[in-house]
């Protein structure tokens, strides 16, 4: 079968080759995988993997044989795979708790768009009450960024987007952002909450905007520059402030579940800022990296 492969050279990050087909252990469904869903850091790191490995996390399709266990789904159901490895193959051998039943109603392309960015987001705005507090989502265009500002707008929280640019700005307010910024400086408010997609100088910036009691959670760090704090910035008086690292691989059966319900409910939307055949994997790659993508890219397998 036909799969995207890890490619350390220049022609990477992945390509395309010709692999074994998978063979379940007892406690795996087959899925046979009808769109991927690329995130930015598995191609951005790439060589945190072995060239030549299966790669890819996110992606939806259907069972077509169950896990021999009688565990999971049965044969036919549609299904979203999320933080799975190996995912970007015709077909794959996958445990049921990285599967998610996809409802009636939602299209299967919108499922694949989940994955990594809706739980990392859903995981990190529910880790406290967010009804009429202040949420700043960082790198809001992007994928986990679209997901964090409906997930936050959702939850009462009252919602600050920053981007990087004014073109990246389009739709969010339809999303649930209540103001949508280019630079922070715009705002004196002060956040209980903020989600940072982007890492670099804004991390400090955000910190001198946090409440007494607020935390951030680093999720990413797609700016790839340091952060340096000034002279005194982490000492301060009143209810302690935080910051949070993010990186919980644990199974992703009950948040893509709970997610899949608000898509099927309305309540939701897939941020698929481009959508393609997979034969053009390297196009959507370039556009990705060149930041030309609003929200997730997801690919057609052929």
């Amino acid at each position: 079968m036909r799969a995207l492969v890890v490619d350390h050279s220049d022609a990477g990050p992945v390509r395309f080759a010709d692999v074994d087909e998978p063979v379940p252990s007892t406690g795996e469904a087959l899925v046979e995988i009808r769109h991927i869903g690329l995130n930015f850091g598995e191609l951005n790191y790439v060589r945190q993997w072995p060239a030549g490995a299966v790669h890819g996390h996110d992606a939806a399709g259907v069972v077509v044989r169950a896990a021999s266990d009688g565990s999971g789904p049965p044969v036919g159901t549609r299904v979203a795979v999320g933080m799975a490895p190996h995912a970007w193959a015709e077909r794959v051998a996958v445990s049921p708790a990285s599967l998610g039943t996809v409802p009636e109603g939602v299209d299967l392309a919108d499922a694949a768009a989940l994955g990594i960015a809706g739980v990392t987001a859903f995981r990190v705005l529910r880790k406290r009450s967010l009804l009429a507090r202040n949420v700043l989502v960082t790198g809001a265009s992007g994928g986990v960024g679209h997901f964090a500002v409906q997930l936050a707008a959702l939850a009462g929280a009252r919602v600050t987007a920053l981007v990087g640019s004014p073109e990246r700005a389009a739709g969010l307010r339809e999303l649930g952002a209540d103001r949508v910024l280019t630079d922070l400086a715009e705002t004196g408010d002060r956040f209980d909450l903020v989600l940072d997609t982007v890492g670099g100088p804004l991390v400090a910036q955000a910190w001198s905007s946090l409440a007494e009691g607020g935390t951030i959670h680093l999720v990413g760090y797609s700016s790839g520059q340091e952060t340096t704090f000034p002279p005194g910035a982490l000492f301060g008086f009143g209810e302690p402030r935080s910051i949070a690292t993010y990186g919980d691989m644990t199974p992703t059966s009950e948040e893509l579940t709970d997610l899949l319900g608000f898509m099927a409910a309305g309540r939701l939307s897939a941020p698929v800022g481009l959508r393609g055949d997979w034969q053009d994997v390297g196009n959507a790659v370039q556009a990705l990296f060149a930041r030309k993508v609003r929200g997730k890219v997801v690919l057609d397998v052929a």
